[in-house]
């Protein structure tokens, strides 16, 4: 069984500059997910796909494989993640001589998300034969039963339950995809063209590993629960 990882790390960004190396707590975003990767025993290798020369550049430093550059038409902001990683993918094998059977995209985004995450998602996954696994974390408080659209000018439920602002300890259970862990079979993503296929099983995540970097407050509250799990760590 062959586990190639994949870092998808494009040079533009709207919300941040530079987002996937923009410095957390003193390292670049990217580095996160570089070293959870290499920490992995169950990943055999891990690339990071890029389009940008700064970004090729700070993975190698760390000691990341980065073989090639994406395409233009896979690097702008309309580019979607299951053709990036797809290309990465046959790139790889391409240039390898082998073929693969499990893809594992981790995303800078998500840093929060270590090497013990993936190698237990790796084992789910492959004991449970399924097509893909999906890392997710319970919405919460923002729960679908609490929402609201707007009709015109007038608020509405989105969901009629008959009951306004019900407690949370009386909803059903709702998860939201956090972005941090997408595993799923070679032949999914490249002859389905698909992260999820036909059966897909979840690996549920802590609100507190659950941070997505898409704007600047969500790097704070990133440092934050960096900075407890260090502080955890060294009072073991």
């Amino acid at each position: 069984m062959f586990v190639l990882g994949v870092i998808p790390a494009r040079g533009g960004s709207k919300s941040i500059p530079k987002k996937n190396i923009y410095p957390l707590l003193g390292k670049p975003l990217i580095y996160y997910s570089i070293q959870a990767a290499q920490e992995s025993a169950l990943m055999n290798d891990c690339i990071v796909s890029t389009d940008d020369l700064e970004i090729k550049n700070i993975a190698e430093s760390y000691g990341m494989n980065v073989p090639f550059l994406r395409p233009k038409s896979l690097s702008g902001d309309k580019a979607l993640a299951v053709p990036t990683i797809k290309h990465a993918v046959l790139e790889y094998e391409e240039l390898n001589s082998l073929t693969v059977d499990y893809v594992v995209m981790l995303q800078p985004t998500a840093p929060l998300r270590t090497s013990l995450d993936i190698d237990i998602a790796i084992e789910m996954l492959t004991e449970k034969k399924s097509d893909s696994l999906i890392s997710v974390v319970n919405v919460d408080n923002y729960h679908p039963y609490k929402m609201k659209t707007i009709n015109g000018d007038y608020l509405q439920d989105y969901v009629e339950t008959g009951l306004e602002n019900p407690p949370r300890q009386s909803l059903p259970d709702i998860y939201i995809v956090n972005g941090a862990l997408y595993i799923m079979r070679r032949n999914v993503l490249v002859e389905q063209d698909s992260f999820k296929g036909s059966s897909s099983i979840p690996y549920f995540m802590e609100q507190e590993k659950s941070a997505n970097i898409d704007v600047m407050s969500d790097m704070i509250v990133a440092e934050y629960y960096l900075k407890k799990f260090e502080d955890e760590i060294d009072q073991i």
